[in-house]
């Protein structure tokens, strides 16, 4: 059992697995859900974008991206939907960034990779060609 506050009204709860704020604010966001959920649910609205859908229901994107991410908002059924990638902003459906970013880390991460398997190189090399010399006692 973990005692710690709501990260919405700052009221302290005991936190669970599957909820990370209190049971008044779980309340809250789950009204919020039905409200969201009927309104994409509408043919006419299935090809809304995030901010469609926060014009159209007054429920905060941060609280829409959180119903994503949590798997509660399938994007299969509603191709406009996603959230922002952690390091570029573009929209993504899956993961923590987009493949933009993906290809630019591991491409530096490759470049690291490179550099110190070339110190490592010179290292041995300068290793193999030095001289030792004992000193008589």
């Amino acid at each position: 059992m973990e005692l710690t506050n709501c990260s919405n009204c700052h009221e302290v709860f005991v936190k669970s697995k599957f909820r990370d704020v209190c049971d008044a604010c779980y309340k809250e966001e789950e009204a919020k859900f039905d409200i969201v959920y009927k309104y994409i649910r509408k043919a006419a609205n299935r090809t809304a974008t995030m901010q469609q859908v926060v014009d159209g229901t007054g429920v905060e994107e941060e609280l829409l991206i959180k119903f994503v991410k949590k798997g509660r908002l399938r994007l299969a059924q509603f191709p406009n939907l996603g959230y922002p990638c952690e390091k570029c902003g573009a929209l993504i459906k899956e993961g923590r960034l987009c493949m933009n970013c993906t290809n630019s880390i591991r491409s530096d991460l490759a470049e690291v990779e490179k550099e110190e398997q070339r110190r490592q190189e010179i290292a041995e090399r300068d290793h193999r060609n030095a001289y030792y010399s004992r000193m008589d006692e």
